[in-house]
């Protein structure tokens, strides 16, 4: 990595770090009349916050109950892994009415859909007197608590004894429970999971009777054969000691109910017995054991379950719980009404052979029904377990101009409820021309792949087929695919809970030939990374298949690629290949084989083809999970001027040292040695001798002896009076040799000097100024001249060269 690069990194990593907040912000404002509890189990870690500057506070739970407003912190990144949100209402109910009904509505609570939430409804009434929950409009029925609902709803029922909270049950939408009656106090509530919106609804709340049980539940049997699964409270634990529970159940006219105890756990009593009580309106009641045969009952009846005094001093002493089936059967006729079956045609299958339920067409008896026109089918005996129930329908076109050009709806039709059973699954078999493709859209909400990471909890489940049976993906609503292409023959399966749907589940349309096998549209989401499995997934793609999503970028954003369980086979003939290359570009942006080591994150700042190609494996499969995830994008020209930026800084920084490290090494080599001229003629090393003294302090200019001859100075003096000689104290340019000057010294201090010369020292560049520069004087040269005359001069040679002598005026 470049250096340039490498502080970019560290730039960018820096605004990114400075940017990303710690904390998650939301601002709550709690409907009237609820109380909004915000909270968690764990003591230490993320806390939720309120308040700014000295009035902020931090705890691990909030309550909020004004219908105002409120800035809610949280100081995690992930605060919905930690918290959870209950939000509770209360209704009073006086002798006569209540003072309101349940009513779901998150409307308070919508900032916090990400987490965990549970809407919960306090139920009070007078003594001896229960409330009434009036559930017709949808029907529930009853679950184990550890279960989860298709709808990702749970209701649960509390009733609030004296003794503590009972778990009446927990529940789903669907079912033939109609109504609930608990006494004196207790609760209703609907959790919903982190991410899921409320389903909006309304139950009638009342006056109930004055009941004498803990609580008591009425059922409403259909007609035909049903059967409904029920559970003690607080299953699998302890039905409360010496307490009553009741079923009241509904039954259909010449239908039989038979009820039977799947699972039983008996306590150990002190007081009294366990018993079951059946009671018919109108008629005597009988009591008996649990471990009796429960028989056969006609009409109306209710079912009253008793728990004695346990003892439960004794250890390992188990409590009263009861798991029991109950189930309806007749002969029963049923009437199909074909125009209403979408062009769908009927298929009802025996499952059990051993099974004593009867199925016939016509008065025909039949292991197998299918009903393409319309009949009157009769069941005797037939339970939900005994049958099954699909649909199908061929979707077929020669040519292409034959071919609608409005799209097929693909709808579940409604069936008539006397079926024995539900319908379990749809499928449409679309066979396009030879040369065509089958397109597939959703009518709203795009479809979700079903894959490790990103799971279907929807009531329904799309799964796309070829002809062969090879899967092409498992697909359900609210995700990121607008729209699947198969260039062949595609079966679209739809199974799961399957009430009547009131608008399509996919629309189908026959089109033109397109240039891969398999096409995908896909828009993904900016607040959740995208999952998209190859065909086939995970046993791998056809052998030279083709593949291509068309992935549309928001403006201002980019997708950020990871190929996660890539799976390579070792092929025999051609390569697999992945390519990127964005929209209207020529150049590829990413291209990588199977024998080629792929990146690890790609990065794409546009909408884009996502293409893949399978070879021929000699073994091994190719199928590989792409993940795709939208962030902000970075300015391109920004990023290039801080590359330049960081380019420059760090060659600045590189001269500059370089400047430094040369400046301190002649910095270090001129302070081992200097010397200072002194322009009356002494050098001097201040290290060793100090600055000289003044030519007055010293006798350096002193001597013992002159010779006559040399004394020239009358005679100099009266040149100049009689203009014979120049004014030589003026400066005159020297055009002589300079190292023939040297400054006047003693004998002595030349010697001094030349010893102190060998000795090194160093000093600071404050005691050493720098050096002038001054013209020399004609009496120094005279001087120089006269007495640094060397040895063996002749007396031409010592005589200065004055210039030709004039003779004064006058003679002697």
């Amino acid at each position: 990595m470049s250096s340039s690069r490498a502080a970019l990194h560290v730039l960018l990593l820096t605004v990114i770090v400075s940017t990303v907040p710690g904390v998650q912000r939301n601002t709550v404002t709690p409907d009237r009349g609820t109380t909004l509890n915000i909270s968690t189990t764990q003591v230490r870690g993320c806390k939720v916050c309120t308040g700014a500057g000295g009035s902020r506070q931090c705890t691990t739970s909030l309550l909020l109950k004004d219908n105002k407003p409120v800035q809610v912190e949280f100081d995690c990144s992930r605060p919905q892994d930690v918290f959870s949100v209950e939000v509770v209402r209360n209704i009073e109910c006086s002798t006569k009415s209540c003072s309101s009904h349940i009513i779901q509505a998150d409307s308070g609570s919508l900032p916090l859909q990400d987490f965990a939430r549970r809407f919960t409804w306090n139920l009070n009434t007078s003594a001896l007197k229960a409330f009434k929950i009036d559930f017709t409009s949808v029907g529930l029925r009853q679950i184990n608590a550890s279960e989860r609902c298709p709808d990702r709803h749970s209701y649960t029922i509390h009733a609030l004894q004296s003794s503590g909270d009972v778990a009446v049950g927990t529940y789903c939408r669907t079912g033939p429970i109609r109504s609930a009656q608990i006494l004196n106090q207790g609760s209703f509530a609907v959790e919903v999971p982190a991410g899921q919106k409320l389903q909006n609804g309304w139950f009638d709340v009342s006056v109930g009777e004055e009941i004498k049980s803990l609580a008591k539940i009425t059922l409403t049997l259909p007609k035909g054969t049903s059967s409904a699964e029920l559970l003690s409270p607080n299953y699998p634990g302890s039905f409360p000691d010496d307490d009553v529970m009741e079923w009241y159940f509904q039954v259909p006219d010449k239908h039989k109910t038979t009820v039977e105890f799947l699972k039983l756990t008996q306590p150990l009593c002190r007081k009294k017995d366990t018993e079951v009580v059946y009671q018919s309106r109108g008629g005597p009641s009988s009591g008996l054991r649990l471990t009796d045969t429960q028989p056969q009952r006609k009409g109306n009846f209710t079912l009253t379950l008793r728990n004695c005094e346990m003892d439960r001093s004794r250890a390992g002493s188990p409590g009263l719980s009861l798991s029991l089936r109950v189930s309806t059967s007749s002969q029963v006729s049923c009437k199909v009404d074909v125009s209403k079956m979408e062009g769908l045609s009927l298929h009802i299958e025996k499952q059990r052979s051993a099974s004593d339920c009867q199925m016939r067409v016509n008065s025909a008896l039949r292991e197998t029904i299918t009903v393409t026109s319309n009949s009157e089918l009769t069941f005797q005996h037939c339970l939900p377990e005994d049958v099954q129930v699909t649909a199908t329908r061929v979707i077929e076109c020669r040519q292409l101009k034959d071919c609608s050009n409005t799209a097929v709806h693909l709808s579940v039709p409604l069936l008539p409820p006397c079926l024995p059973a539900p319908l379990s699954s749809v499928t449409w078999t679309l066979r396009p021309p030879e040369h065509s493709t089958v397109e597939l859209t959703a009518p709203a909400g795009n479809l979700k792949q079903c894959l490790p990471g990103q799971r279907c909890n929807d009531s329904f489940i799309i799964k796309m087929t070829e002809d062969d049976g090879t899967t092409v993906g498992r697909y359900c609503p609210n995700g990121v695919i607008q729209k699947v292409q198969v260039r062949t023959n595609v079966s679209v399966s739809v199974s799961g809970t399957l009430g009547g749907k009131a608008t399509p589940v996919l629309y189908a349309k026959m089109k033109g030939a397109i240039s891969e096998r398999y096409i995908f549209s896909v828009s993904p989401k900016r607040d959740a990374p995208a999952l998209l499995a190859s065909p086939g997934w995970p046993e791998g793609m056809k052998s030279y298949s083709t593949v291509s999503w068309i992935v549309t970028v928001p403006p201002k954003m980019e997708a950020h690629l990871m190929f996660a369980n890539l799976s390579q086979p070792k092929c025999s003939n051609r390569h697999t290949n992945i390519r990127v290359q964005r929209v209207g570009r020529l150049e590829e942006d990413y291209s990588r084989r199977e024998d080629e080591t792929p990146e690890e994150e790609i990065t794409v700042s546009a909408s884009f083809y996502l293409n893949m190609s399978n070879c021929m494996p000699e073994r091994g499969q190719f199928s590989v999970i792409t993940k795709i995830t939208l962030q902000k994008s970075i300015n391109r020209l920004l990023t290039i001027i801080l590359s330049v930026v960081a380019s420059l800084l760090v060659i600045f920084v590189i001269v500059l040292v370089v400047v430094c490290v040369v400046i301190r090494k002649k910095k270090k080599k001129l302070s081992q040695q200097v010397s200072i001229y002194n322009p009356n003629g002494t050098i001097f090393l201040p290290g060793l001798n100090g600055f000289p003294e003044t030519r007055q302090d010293n006798d350096e200019h002193e001597y013992a002896s002159i010779e006559d001859t040399l004394v020239y100075t009358h005679l100099l003096r009266k040149g100049k009076e009689i203009c014979v000689y120049r004014d030589f104290d003026t400066y005159q340019p020297f055009t002589g040799r300079m190292d023939s000057q040297r400054p006047l010294v003693s004998k002595d201090s030349i010697a001094d000097d030349r010893q102190a010369s060998k000795q090194p020292f160093s000093i600071s560049s404050q005691q050493a100024p720098p050096l002038p520069i001054r013209p020399l004087s004609h009496d120094q040269r005279l001087v120089d001249n006269v007495i640094y005359q060397g040895e063996g001069q002749s007396d031409e040679e010592r005589s200065p060269s004055l210039g030709p002598r004039l003779e004064p005026e006058g003679g002697n």
